[in-house]
């Protein structure tokens, strides 16, 4: 069972059809070699650099400022109202300028318009409040 290649019975030879793998097989083994050289010696132990010393201290609960938006548009810094946007500016400079700033949580009313609400998010990120967050009120749930 072969396969005949060219004319039958004729003083031709015959077609190898056989692949030489010699030279495939020696190509390989150098190739072994070269992978075995390079691979670095791998070690049985992991360096770890491990911290000394004492625990860090327990962290400080932050501080958190509440303003709320009444329904008309009434600031409240922490309960306390205030007279105008100037007022509520020079609060959050003044938060703004601690070093570890305070976290600000702002609680809209459900029925306060969008402009009072935009503007105390626009007054907080231009004087450089930057733990600012929006909460849910009590006034949200029904």
């Amino acid at each position: 069972m072969g396969m005949n290649v060219g004319s039958s019975g004729g003083s031709e030879p015959d077609v190898m059809l056989d692949i030489n793998t010699s030279p495939l097989i020696d190509v390989m083994l150098v190739l072994i070699i070269m992978l075995i050289i390079t691979i670095p010696i791998q070690l049985h132990s992991v360096n770890l650099n491990m911290p000394q010393g004492a625990p860090p201290p327990s962290q400080v609960e932050p501080v958190v400022v509440t303003i709320d938006i009444d329904f008309d548009g009434t600031v409240l810094w922490n309960g306390e109202v205030l007279a105008d946007r100037a007022a509520l500016e020079a609060r959050l400079s003044q938060a703004a300028a601690l070093p570890d700033q305070p976290e600000v949580h702002i609680r809209p009313n459900k029925l306060v318009e969008y402009k009072s609400v935009a503007m105390v998010l626009a007054s907080a990120q231009r004087l450089g409040v930057t733990k600012l967050g929006m909460v849910g009120n009590e006034q949200f749930v029904k």
